[in-house]
């Protein structure tokens, strides 16, 4: 077995463990679903603690606004 100069306690372990993964399943399912390929491979990819997949869902994969419909507008000022 391998001698860490620091000992970690196991419930700490398995609690980044949980975390880590939790999110990390989150931001690549969000990731597929926008077809967000290179997103989906650095996630897969590296190992950040969670870091980058929360910087990816509250930034990267927010849904983009769309601007009302001018066509929509029109119709309603003629009536």
């Amino acid at each position: 077995m391998i001698d860490l100069p620091i000992k970690i306690n196991p419930l700490i372990l398995l609690f980044l463990i949980v975390w880590t993964y939790a999110w990390k399943g989150v931001a690549l399912w969000k990731a597929a679903r926008k077809s967000h390929k290179k997103w989906f491979i650095t996630i897969l990819i590296l190992n950040t603690f969670a870091i980058l997949e929360i910087i990816y869902l509250f930034i990267f994969s927010k849904r983009k606004r769309s601007k009302p419909d001018v066509e929509h507008r029109t119709n309603l000022k003629q009536i």
